[in-house]
């Protein structure tokens, strides 16, 4: 596994706090089946999976999210995960959730 991947993972350790800060529920819908295995900045795009990254989404909701062709649905959703994450993290930034390759 390279760094990146290693470092964009998301270690069970996170999921427990993530899912604890997010009362067990969807933080979108309110659903109480979902997972605490959500990137606000995905993988793909560097995300690191730290707890300043991660939200507990359902399956529905991480889909739109994710794989929506609706893209008011999926800026909504990414509004209100933004918003979620600077309530628990007032120095949140795209910066801190980035994975960076030091040389």
């Amino acid at each position: 596994m390279s760094k990146r991947s290693k470092a964009c993972d998301i270690p069970m350790k996170v999921k427990h706090k993530v899912w604890e800060r997010d009362n067990h529920h969807c933080i979108i819908c309110g659903s109480p089946y979902a997972m605490p295995s959500a990137h606000y900045l995905a993988r793909s795009h560097s995300g690191l999976g730290i707890e300043e990254n991660i939200v507990t989404l359902c399956q529905k909701c991480h889909h739109n999210y994710d794989n929506g062709k609706d893209k008011q649905v999926k800026e909504a959703i990414k509004g209100k995960i933004e918003a979620h994450l600077k309530r628990f993290y007032p120095n949140w930034s795209i910066d801190l959730i980035t994975y960076k390759k030091r040389l």
